[in-house]
């Protein structure tokens, strides 16, 4: 069983500034804000722009990118990190992903899993599928996009 560690710091760019889901006043939210505030804006729906879809089996399924989820996350939460774990078993990709929010009382972690057979069909490589399932059910467990799951 092989195991794979990565760890990235986000970084709010001009560029991401510039793009920002809302412009308020400010380009984006504070460093360091109080948890609280934190939560109560991942747990506002997603704009409708970022929203997808998709059909699978039949059925019409709404998502968002994780690249969009990453730039909603340097806005809301400033300072993110991801921290990811992977294991292979020879026909399964599981990754295990923590996402910490640096806010005013500290440093809070909410952690998730995402999984990928090897003999993926679909677009991107089992790894990085896997990787991306694994950062949205953890901005999920944040409150962020949880309404598209019903």
């Amino acid at each position: 069983m092989k195991t794979v560690t990565t760890s990235s710091k986000a970084v709010v760019t001009s560029q991401q500034l510039e793009k920002s889901p809302e412009h308020t006043g400010s380009f984006y939210k504070e460093f360091r804000r109080p948890i609280v505030k934190i939560l109560e804006d991942l747990s506002q729906p997603i704009p409708q722009r970022f929203i997808k879809y998709k059909v699978i089996k039949g059925n019409r399924i709404a998502f968002v990118r994780w690249t969009d989820l990453a730039r909603l996350m340097d806005y809301f939460a400033p300072g993110y990190e991801w921290m990811t774990t992977s294991n292979f078993d020879g026909t399964q990709v599981c990754v295990h992903g923590e996402l910490k929010i640096h806010a005013a009382e500290g440093i809070f972690t909410r952690s998730a899993v995402g999984d990928e057979y090897s003999s993926v069909e679909s677009y991107g490589s089992s790894f990085t599928n896997a990787e991306a399932q694994a950062f949205r059910r953890a901005c999920g467990r944040w409150g962020l996009g949880l309404h598209l799951w019903r």
